[in-house]
C-alpha cells in the first residue's frame, strides 16, 4: 500500500498562485485609476550582469503582441521600462478592460479617454459596463480610432454593481456593431437589440457569442444566428423576448444556455438543436425549470450536463425522454456522449444506472449531490446487470461525498464493478478531512477488492466548489471537459491510493 504524504504549507500556497489576485491577475482587470503607484520594474534579463537582453532582441511586432495580451494595468506599466517600451505600448494591439467601480467612476471615466485619445495601435479588446454606454461619451469611446480592427467587445452586465439598475433594457449605441467585420468574441449584456439593428449585422469572422440579460425577439435572434458562419461557442444567459431557440449550424461546437431570468421570472421554454454536426459540448448552466431540449441531430455530442432532479427540464434524444434524471422512455442509446454531468438532491445508484443505459460510452461522470442518499443496495436487485452492463467509466466524481452509507455503498458499485476505473475523486467537508475518515473509508469502499487495479482514488476538501459561476463566460465554454476542475483544490489529498497498491 503506498499512501503519499502529506503536502506541506509551503507547497500548498505555492499552489494557490501569486499574493496577486482578482481579476486583474487573470487579464480581466480594471483598467489604470488615479493615483496608481507604479512599481519599479523587474531587471531585464541579462541586465544585472551586463548580459544582452533578450526581451529587447525580439522584434517590435512579437513584444506588441506580448503587451497587448497582459492586464490593461500591467500593459500600461511596460512604458517605464524604456523609452523603446513607451512607444511599444501605444502602438500594441490595445487589450482595455474597464470594471465599473461606481467610486471612483468619473477618473475611470477620464482615464478611458486618455488612453484612447493616445494609443496608436488597433484595438485587441475593449470591455466596459453596459449601463452608461449611451450619449456623446460611449460614441466618442466606440467611434475612437485607437478600437480599430476590434477583434474582442465585451458590453457587460454589471447590476449587481448598481443600487439603482435601469428598469427596461436599453438599445446599444449605433457604434458598437462597427466592428462587425472583425470581432471574434461578442458579449452583449443587459440590453435591447431591437428588430432593425440586427436584420442589417453580418459576422463572418464571430466564434464566440455570449448574450447576457438580453431581450431579443424570437425572429431577430434567430437572424443573428445566422449572421455568424463561423460560429464555434454560443452562451445564452437569462434572456427574454423569445420562446424557442433553434440550431441550424455546422460550425458551432459549444452550446450553453441558462434558461431563467432573475429580472423578468420569465425563461425561454424550448431549444432544439436540429442540425449541428460538430456540436460537442450541450450545458445547461443553472437553473433552466421547464426547459425542454430536443437533440434531432448532433452526431459528435460528447459531453452532456448539468442533467438536474431539482427543476421540470425535459431532454429529448429521437423517442428517449430523460425529465428530472427519470429515463421515462428509452429505445435510442445515445452513443456519442463521454462525459456526464448529474446534479440530484439525493444519491441514487438506480438513477444513474439508467443513464448509464441511455449513455453506454461514458468515460467520465461527475455527480453533485447535497442530501442523504437512497439506500443504493446493489448486489443482490442489480446482480443480472451486473454481468450485462459494460461499464466503461475511467473517472468519476462525487462532489459533497460524506461517506454515509448510502454514499459508500454507491461509490463501492463502481469500485467493485468497472474493469477501465482510472480514478475516483471524492469532495469531502473540511470536518471530514482527515487521517482517521480516510482509514475508515478505504475500509469500508473495499479498495483492496476492487475490479480496477490501476484506479486511484483521491480525495480533496473544497466543498462548496462549482464548476461555473452563476455569471459565466463564453469562454467557459470552450474547456473539451468543461466539468473539470481549473483551480486547485483548497487542500489536496493526504489519502491517495495508487495502482500498484
Amino acid at each position: 500500500m503506498e499512501v503519499a504524504g502529506r503536502c506541506s504549507r509551503k507547497r500548498k500556497s505555492a499552489e494557490l498562485g501569486s499574493p496577486e489576485v482578482g481579476a486583474a491577475s487573470e487579464g480581466r482587470g480594471p483598467g489604470p485609476t488615479a493615483g496608481d503607484q507604479v512599481p519599479p520594474p523587474p531587471p531585464l534579463p541579462g541586465a544585472e550582469g551586463g548580459g544582452s537582453d533578450r526581451i529587447s532582441d525580439l522584434p517590435d511586432a512579437v513584444l506588441g503582441e506580448i503587451i497587448s495580451l497582459l492586464p490593461t494595468k500591467e500593459g500600461a506599466r511596460t512604458q517605464v521600462l524604456a523609452s523603446r517600451w513607451r512607444r511599444l505600448w501605444r502602438s500594441a494591439p490595445l487589450n482595455l478592460h474597464c470594471t465599473p467601480y461606481l467610486f471612483d467612476r468619473h477618473a475611470r471615466d477620464a482615464i478611458i479617454s486618455r488612453i484612447l485619445a493616445v494609443h496608436q495601435g488597433p484595438g485587441r479588446r475593449f470591455c466596459a459596463p453596459v449601463y452608461h454606454l449611451h450619449g456623446d461619451r460611449a460614441e466618442a469611446w466606440l467611434r475612437s480610432p485607437a478600437l480599430d480592427n476590434l477583434q474582442e467587445l465585451e458590453l457587460c452586465s454589471y447590476t449587481f454593481y448598481l443600487l439603482f439598475p435601469p428598469a427596461t433594457p436599453q438599445p446599444l449605441p449605433a457604434a458598437a456593431f462597427r466592428f462587425s467585420d472583425t470581432l471574434r468574441v461578442a458579449t452583449i449584456g443587459e440590453c435591447h437589440l431591437t428588430d432593425s439593428t440586427v436584420q442589417a449585422l453580418l459576422f463572418p469572422k464571430l466564434q464566440k457569442l455570449a448574450l447576457n440579460r438580453v431581450s431579443i425577439s424570437e425572429t431577430s435572434l434567430h437572424t443573428l444566428l445566422a449572421a455568424c458562419p463561423a460560429l464555434e461557442c454560443l452562451l445564452i444567459h437569462d434572456s427574454t423576448g423569445f420562446r424557442c431557440v433553434r440550431i441550424n449550424s455546422s460550425s458551432l461546437r459549444s452550446i450553453g444556455v441558462r434558461g431563467f431570468s432573475y429580472q423578468t421570472g420569465l425563461e425561454f421554454p424550448e431549444l432544439v438543436i436540429e442540425n449541428a454536426p460538430s456540436l460537442k459540448r450541450l450545458l445547461q448552466l443553472g437553473l433552466c425549470y421547464f426547459l425542454h431540449i430536443s437533440v434531432i441531430s448532433a452526431p459528435k455530442l460528447e459531453t452532456l450536463g448539468y442533467l438536474s432532479s431539482g427543476s421540470s427540464s425535459r431532454l429529448v434524444f429521437d423517442s428517449t425522454v430523460i425529465q428530472e434524471l427519470r429515463v421515462h422512455s428509452f429505445t435510442t442509446t445515445v452513443r456519442t456522449v463521454k462525459i456526464l454531468a448529474v446534479d440530484m438532491k439525493a444519491l441514487s445508484l438506480d438513477v444513474v444506472i439508467d443513464l448509464m443505459r441511455c449513455f453506454p460510452s461514458l468515460e467520465k461522470l461527475y455527480l453533485q449531490s447535497d442530501g442523504p442518499g437512497k439506500t443504493n443496495l446493489w448486489r443482490r436487485k442489480h446482480q443480472n446487470l451486473i454481468r450485462s452492463l459494460d461499464i466503461r467509466l475511467k473517472t468519476v466524481v462525487c462532489r459533497h461525498y460524506r461517506g454515509i452509507k448510502s454514499h459508500v455503498d454507491f461509490a463501492t458499485f463502481f469500485l467493485l464493478n468497472a474493469r477501465v476505473l482510472e480514478l475516483m475523486t471524492f469532495e469531502v467537508h473540511d470536518k471530514d478531512y482527515n487521517e482517521a475518515f480516510f482509514a475508515q473509508q478505504r475500509e469500508m469502499l473495499q479498495v483492496d477488492s476492487r475490479a480496477s487495479r490501476g484506479a486511484r482514488l483521491r480525495f480533496t476538501s473544497d466543498w462548496s466548489y462549482r464548476y461555473i459561476s452563476l455569471d459565466p463566460s463564453v469562454h467557459d465554454l470552450d474547456p473539451a471537459d468543461p466539468f473539470e476542475r481549473t483551480q486547485p483544490p483548497i487542500a489536496d489529498t493526504n489519502f491517495m491510493l495508487c495502482g500498484n497498491c
